[in-house]
């Protein structure tokens, strides 16, 4: 099987997050039509791994199963040195059922002040796989490291990014410009990885 991705061809993003799509078409340089699971109206698995890469395999096998498509899923977070990598996994789960960022980040917040903890040292983690119908599955994993800043800053990106500083820079992931954050986060340096394995130049 030649297992590369064809400008023009369609993938379906394996996510309900339509930030995370437009992000993902994005860094895919507007060459593929992305539909995502929720437009499929695709059932969301259970995330049961216990890695990123394992949860970014589940959803992109998932997807390309019920969609009969190649599929392309990110499973991604923010892990916080003080809270021993917490949120980590749990990253979009510490929102609630709603998913509410601004909750999450106020959590953060509120559990590094209750440890006295002045280290504000963070990363996010981006594992991203593409899987296709009949079973082989590409996986690939970028990380940035940063500071955190509350209370939170900017009105762009999604997620955590308003309280995210990326290495090298004053403002967070939310106050930059999107083409900026494109080639700087750690989806953008998965996303490199992934066209060097599976995009021919």
């Amino acid at each position: 099987m030649n297992l590369k991705l064809i400008k023009g061809m369609r993938l379906v993003a394996a996510t309900h997050n339509a930030g995370k799509a437009r992000e993902i078409h994005a860094l895919l340089d507007g060459h593929y039509t992305v539909v995502t699971a929720g437009e499929l109206n695709l059932p969301e698995p259970a995330e049961t791994e216990t890695t990123f890469v394992g949860n970014a395999m589940l959803k992109a096998r998932h997807a390309a199963a019920f969609s009969g498509e190649v599929s392309l899923a990110d499973d991604s977070g923010l892990s916080v040195v003080a809270l021993d990598g917490a949120p980590g996994i749990f990253s979009a789960r510490w929102g609630g059922p709603e998913r509410d960022f601004g909750l999450a980040m106020r959590k953060i917040e509120a559990r590094l002040e209750d440890l006295g903890a002045t280290d504000r040292s963070a990363f996010f983690t981006s594992a991203l796989a593409v899987a296709w119908p009949d079973g082989p599955c590409v996986v690939v994993e970028g990380r940035v490291d940063g500071q955190l800043t509350f209370p939170s800053r900017g009105d762009r990106g999604f997620g955590y990014d308003p309280i995210f500083i990326p290495e090298g820079h004053s403002q967070t992931f939310a106050e930059m410009e999107p083409g900026l954050k494109d080639g700087l986060s750690h989806r953008a340096r998965a996303f490199e990885q992934l066209k060097a394995a599976l995009i021919d130049s």
